[in-house]
């Protein structure tokens, strides 16, 4: 009924700490713009604002989906109020309990998924660093 609710107010939560995140980002760099060695490290990471944005993609799809399939269904309507399901009583606290159990669960299942992906291409991206540290030591020492 409206269970897509919950990814989506996760979703523009997000979207807002991601700008937030994003110009800090872009203030540190410019401090650190003046070191070229630091310059060079930060350049090989990947900021977190861009594992961020992945985030709320995947929760801003998830919720256009849901809502374009609830109002398929005709759970949802174009006109006040927009859920079929306040409407009635009885309705509304099956709607309430949906939100709470489907909505919540989906929403932690892509988050965590999220995180166990962003915690592998973080793992391959600190041995790829170490890989290219060590082809640059060797070629020093050549």
């Amino acid at each position: 009924m409206a269970c897509f609710i919950v990814p989506a107010v996760e979703a523009a939560l997000l979207s807002i700490a991601v700008k937030l995140i994003e110009n800090r980002e872009k203030r540190l760099l410019s401090e650190t713009n003046e070191n070229a060695e630091t310059f060079s490290v930060k350049v090989n990471k990947e900021p977190f604002s861009r594992k961020l944005k992945r985030l709320t993609g995947l929760l801003w799809g998830g919720s256009a989906l849901l809502a374009f399939e609830h109002f398929w269904h005709g759970e949802i309507q174009p006109f006040f109020p927009f859920l079929t399901a306040v409407g009635n009583p009885s309705d509304t606290k099956a709607m309430l309990h949906e939100i709470a159990t489907v909505g919540v669960s989906m929403s932690l299942i892509v988050t965590v998924i999220w995180g166990i992906m962003t915690f592998i291409l973080g793992k391959m991206e600190r041995r790829n660093s170490s890989d290219i540290n060590a082809l640059k030591g060797e070629s020093a020492l050549s």
